[in-house]
C-alpha cells in the first residue's frame, strides 16, 4: 500500500561490511542465503572493511564509486547491505546507485511478507513493513510540493507526505486492534488448554535447523518445510500423543536469526506468546552447522526479549544424519533429567527418544500404582480406560475393579476430583502403591 516490496528474480548485488565488532558482525553466507531466499539473482559479493561508518554512506566515498561502475557494469536492480541503513544514508547511495538499496532489516521484511499466508502473518508483517517505511516515506516524494491549489483552495495545505503519514498512522493503529483480538482469542485457547490440564510444548530454534521438519516428523502432518530461511511465519498446533503422560499441544513457530529486527519481535508478538507460555520449549539446534554456538545464544537473546527465557527447555541437536560416528541419545544433567536429546527428523531416528525425554519432563509428579474403584465408580473407571493409562486391571472380593494405572498425577486428581471426591481423601483410602 504504501511501501515498496521488490519483485522477485531481481539482479542483485550484496555489500557485506567487516567490522571488528564481533557482536555487531554478521554472517556473509547467511547473508546469501537469506537474499537467495527472497528471490534475487545475485551477481556480486562486495567484502567492505569498514572500522568507522560514514555517516553519509556508511561506507567510504571510494567503496561508493566502486560500487557504482559495478551497478552500471552488472546491470544490477538492487544493492542489498548486509546491515542496517539510516533512512538518510539509504537515500544518498540510491541516488549515486540510480537503483533501489535495501538493508538487511528491509530484507527479512520482505522475505516475511513472501512467507506469510494466513490472516494474522499478513497483518503482522505489513505492521512491521509499515513501522520500518513510515521514516522512509520521504524517498518518494521529495519530488512534490504542496498540494495544488486552485481558486478558492489556496493556503499551506497538507503536503503529499504529510497526509501519507495520517493516513499510515490509521493503518497501523487499525492493524494493531485487529492483532490485540488475536491476542485475545489465543489467551482464550491456551485458558481452555489450561483448564483440561493439557501440557504445551513449543518448538523454538534458529531459522532452517530443521523445525517443521521435526513437527511433521512428530505429529505427522505435512507443514510446510523446506531448506530455507523462514520457510515456516505462521504458527501450526497439533495435538500429540505421548505414552505416559496422556495428549499434549505442540506448537510450530517461526524462527529466529541474528539480530532479529525489533519490528519483527514486536509485530509477530502474538505469534511468538505461544513460546512465552509454553510449559516446555523444544530448543532446535542444528547439530551440522560450524556456527551452532553463536545461533544458540541468538535464540537465547530473543527468549530472553519475549520473556520466555526462564521456562523448561530440552535441547533438540538435529540433523544427526550429516554426522558421523554420533548416535541417537539423551543426555541427562547431574540430577538425571533430559538435558538435550541428539535425533535426526529426516530419517526418524531418535524420535522415540524425544517423545520419552518431553514425557519424562512434564511428566515429573507422574502417579504408578493401583486404584480400588467400586461399582459404583464405572464411569471413573471408563475415563481412565479411555484415557489408555491403564496397564492391567483385576477385582477385588466386593466385586469392585483394581486398575494398575500410571498417569500424570495432576490428571488422576481431576479426574477423581469430577466425582466429587477429594483427591487426597480418595488416594488414602482408595489407593494401593
Amino acid at each position: 500500500m504504501f511501501f515498496e516490496r521488490h519483485e522477485g528474480g531481481e539482479r542483485a548485488i550484496l555489500v557485506h561490511l567487516e567490522g571488528e565488532d564481533p557482536e555487531a558482525r554478521e554472517d556473509p553466507q547467511e547473508f546469501q542465503e537469506l537474499a537467495l531466499s527472497a528471490g534475487a539473482d545475485l551477481v556480486a559479493l562486495v567484502n567492505v572493511p569498514r572500522h568507522r561508518p560514514s555517516a553519509k554512506f556508511l561506507i567510504g566515498t571510494g567503496k561508493v564509486d566502486e560500487l557504482h561502475d559495478l551497478v552500471k557494469a552488472e546491470q544490477a536492480d538492487l544493492v542489498i547491505f548486509n546491515h542496517v541503513l539510516t533512512p538518510s544514508q539509504e537515500r544518498n547511495l540510491e541516488r549515486v546507485f540510480e537503483c533501489r538499496v535495501l538493508d538487511r532489516t528491509g530484507l527479512i521484511l520482505d522475505i516475511f511478507a513472501q512467507r506469510a499466508r494466513t490472516h494474522e502473518g499478513k497483518l503482522q508483517v505489513e505492521l512491521a513493513q509499515l513501522d520500518h517505511m513510515s521514516t522512509r516515506l520521504v524517498r518518494g516524494w521529495t519530488h512534490l510540493e504542496r498540494q495544488k491549489g486552485g481558486i478558492g483552495l489556496r493556503g499551506p495545505g497538507e503536503t503529499q507526505l504529510e497526509t501519507d503519514r495520517r493516513l499510515l498512522r490509521v493503518r497501523i493503529r487499525q492493524i494493531k486492534r485487529r492483532l490485540e483480538k488475536v491476542r485475545s482469542q489465543r489467551e482464550q485457547a491456551r485458558r481452555g488448554r489450561r483448564r483440561a490440564d493439557i501440557p504445551a510444548v513449543s518448538l523454538v530454534g534458529y531459522t532452517n535447523a530443521g523445525k517443521s521438519t521435526l513437527f511433521n516428523a512428530l505429529t505427522e502432518s505435512e507443514v510446510y518445510a523446506a531448506d530455507q530461511l523462514f520457510a515456516t511465519l505462521d504458527p501450526t498446533l497439533r495435538r500429540l500423543q505421548l505414552d505416559d503422560l496422556g495428549p499434549v499441544v505442540l506448537a510450530d513457530t517461526v524462527g529466529f536469526i541474528r539480530h532479529l529486527p525489533h519490528k519483527l519481535v514486536e509485530a509477530f508478538r502474538a505469534t511468538l506468546e505461544e513460546s512465552s507460555n509454553a510449559d516446555l520449549l523444544l530448543h532446535v539446534i542444528d547439530a551440522h552447522e560450524p556456527e551452532r554456538e553463536q545461533q544458540i545464544e541468538q535464540v537465547m537473546a530473543v527468549l530472553n526479549e519475549i520473556g520466555a527465557d526462564e521456562l523448561p527447555i530440552l535441547e533438540v541437536y538435529n540433523k544427526l544424519d550429516l554426522l558421523e560416528g554420533v548416535e541417537p541419545q539423551i543426555q541427562r544433567d547431574g540430577d538425571g533429567k533430559p538435558q538435550r536429546v541428539w535425533l535426526s527428523a529426516r530419517d526418524g531416528s531418535g524420535l522415540g527418544l524425544l517423545r520419552q525425554a518431553i514425557a519424562e519432563l512434564l511428566g515429573d509428579d507422574l502417579f504408578i500404582g493401583t486404584l480400588c474403584l467400586p461399582q459404583s465408580l464405572g464411569r471413573l473407571r471408563a475415563q481412565f480406560f479411555a484415557l489408555g493409562v491403564v496397564q492391567s486391571e483385576g477385582h477385588d472380593e466386593q466385586g469392585g475393579s483394581l486398575l494398575a494405572v500410571r498417569l500424570p498425577r495432576i490428571e488422576l486428581n481431576r479426574l477423581v476430583s469430577r466425582e466429587g471426591w477429594q483427591p487426597s481423601e480418595f488416594l488414602e483410602q482408595h489407593t494401593l502403591q
